[in-house]
């Protein structure tokens, strides 16, 4: 009995340990868009940005997500190039606030930037009912000419 007992637990130990030499695996899920942001939070039609340089080189991919219980959307900017080196990341989101007819549409605008190893963000504003516009950009700051952008430049995902 008491054999078994140390088998068990060294089984038990065993798998523990599997589990806990392979953090990769456990950073890869943060990682993700939906784990930046959080529960609840889930991508919208065209959340998918390329973050690239203008000579095309793709640096990472900036994602737009939405809680429709909370109203809040939600912007990462998630490197696969430089991935693990701190480079200049950032991840913004700009809302419409109101909109009044013959007046300029009234914004708020946020902003999470600075030398991150993997992704920026979450950057999360309330926007239900309203536009959003989204950014990211990635820079290379060993190499001043590698600053890569992307995101929506116009209003949408409206609602």
């Amino acid at each position: 009995m008491r054999r078994s007992t140390k088998t068990v637990l060294l089984a038990a130990a065993l798998s523990l340990g599997g589990v806990m030499a392979n953090p990769a695996q456990a950073l890869a899920s943060v990682r993700s868009p939906e784990g930046v942001c959080g529960a609840g939070f889930h991508r919208v039609a065209d959340s998918k940005r390329v973050v690239k340089t203008s000579s095309g080189d793709v640096f990472g991919y900036v994602y737009l997500l939405y809680n429709s219980r909370t109203g809040y959307n939600c912007v990462t900017t998630i490197k696969t190039a430089y991935v693990g080196t701190a480079t200049y990341t950032a991840a913004t989101l700009t809302t419409q606030t109101r909109r009044v007819k013959d007046e300029p549409v009234r914004t708020n605008k946020k902003t999470d930037g600075r030398k991150y190893k993997y992704y920026a963000g979450p950057v999360k504003l309330y926007a239900k009912g309203f536009c959003v516009k989204y950014s990211g950009t990635i820079w290379d700051t060993r190499r001043d000419a590698a600053i890569a952008t992307g995101g929506r430049n116009s209003w949408g995902n409206c609602g």
